[in-house]
């Protein structure tokens, strides 16, 4: 099954894809911030839809003690949103997952690619969502054998 990943910001929605077999993320699009909230959630509905996806994966960015700060309950209300949208509209579930560092992550690998700050900026947050969505396959894939 075919999973989207959601990398949710304040200026930027990064956007990863799995393959159909739910084995590797690749970074697809970023989405910018319009401010219309329904009209970004339809932007992202006809992404679900264009890549025919099962599952919505939404990063959320705990703490690193765990902890839920207004970031993360910000991020959890519209994964909560964006379910109502996906679920009554496609039945497509949305899930949450940990991403914490994967921003980092995502800087520290491109950084490597000796990519310029404002190249970086540009792409860093679909690789942020492919970094997170990379996690939750890998963590489902040892879950389920």
């Amino acid at each position: 099954m075919r999973a989207l990943g959601l990398d949710l910001g304040t200026k930027r929605i990064g956007v990863a894809v799995s393959d159909s077999d739910g084995r590797v993320a690749t970074p697809v699009e970023v989405v910018q911030r319009m401010g219309d909230r329904p009209l970004e959630h339809r932007a992202l509905t006809d992404l679900v839809v264009e890549w025919e996806v099962g599952v919505v994966v939404v990063g959320i960015p705990y703490s690193l003690d765990g902890s839920t700060g207004p970031m993360a309950r910000s991020m959890a209300a519209e994964a909560v949103e964006l379910d109502r949208v996906l679920g009554a509209r496609l039945g497509v579930p949305v899930e949450t997952y940990d991403e914490r560092l994967t921003t980092v992550t995502a800087e520290r690998a491109l950084r490597e690619q000796d990519l310029r700050v404002p190249q970086r900026r540009k792409v860093v947050d679909m690789v942020a969502a492919a970094v997170m969505l990379q996690a939750w396959l890998d963590a489902r894939r040892e879950s389920h054998g």
